[in-house]
């Protein structure tokens, strides 16, 4: 597998209001944590899906590549309860 990003996906309600641009480390409505495969050739833009199938298009990326931090989970510990078993199960084969 190439590269993967982290991905949130919104609550909807918050996604369609301006809140969304919440600063980086505010909080933010994240209803799951998925993992995405970088698109072809842009390391830094997540693919058409994430592991477990769903479209990344509304989705917020993170900026968290988790071959950055092989010592830690691939998901910021701050969203363990979020994190998508499917692209959980994905990450740890």
């Amino acid at each position: 597998m190439g590269e993967v990003l982290v991905v949130y996906e919104l609550d909807k309600a918050a996604a369609t209001r301006a809140s969304r641009r919440v600063p980086r480390g505010g909080e933010r409505p994240v209803r799951r944590v998925h993992a995405a495969p970088a698109a072809p050739g842009t390391p830094a833009v997540t693919g058409p899906r994430t592991l477990c199938g769903k479209d990344t298009f509304a989705m917020e990326t993170t900026g968290r590549k988790p071959s950055e931090h092989p010592e830690s989970p691939w998901y910021p510990e701050e969203y363990a309860s979020a994190v998508c078993p499917d692209c959980d199960a994905v990450m740890e084969t």
